[in-house]
């Protein structure tokens, strides 16, 4: 979830974890003790980093939108001396697709359990998401200047879509390997967003 060159903190483990078992056996068949013992603690002593399961869904999903609009941003930010539109899209595709590839848990939590959140909480992710999917937009109509914005947002929302597939792809090790994947999945954006543009 997090890139990280230093060992992960507890916290941090719990939630992969967490994410982990609730994308496996839904939010409601795993216990705080299943959680503990995943990372090597006690049930109870998950509440000395955590209210409760709800806090951590909550830190999960929120978590992750707030990561992928920060990293987006980054990636926008480090083009703006030199800004290619073509070359920031791409920036834009990758780091999508390594979420996609490496967080696929938290797509299948994302899909099965928002409604759970609290209403604030929700609210939270769908204004992160929003403003995540514009972000794109605004790149995406400066590789495309003749692309209607409608026509770009639903182009950002399909390819979400597409990236997003991998907890379907098939079982770990079914896949051609991470590099290839991600070869396959940047070249079907990048051709998706070329037949938006073609039909706009």
């Amino acid at each position: 979830m997090v890139t990280r060159t230093d060992a992960p903190t507890r916290r941090e483990q719990i939630l992969k974890e967490a994410a982990r078992l609730f994308a496996e056996r839904g939010f409601h068949g795993v216990g705080v003790d299943e959680i503990g013992a995943a990372v090597g603690i006690s049930g109870p002593g998950l509440y000395r980093h955590f209210a409760g399961k709800d806090a951590m869904l909550a830190e999960l999903l929120v978590g992750i939108s707030g990561q992928l609009l920060t990293g987006a941003k980054r990636r926008l930010a480090e083009a703006d001396g030199d800004r290619v539109p073509s070359a920031v899209l791409d920036s834009l595709i990758e780091g999508h697709i390594d979420f996609a590839l490496d967080d696929r848990p938290l797509i299948t939590l994302h899909d099965r359990e928002l409604d759970r959140l609290r209403e604030s909480d929700r609210k939270l992710v769908r204004q992160l998401q929003r403003q995540y999917v514009e972000l794109w937009v605004e790149v995406l109509r400066e590789v495309y200047p003749t692309l209607p914005e409608p026509a770009a947002r639903s182009a950002v929302h399909s390819v979400f879509g597409l990236l997003n597939s991998t907890p379907h792809l098939g079982r770990p090790g079914s896949l051609p390997g991470r590099g290839a994947t991600a070869v396959l999945l940047h070249r079907m954006a990048r051709g998706a967003f070329e037949a938006a543009a073609d039909g706009g």
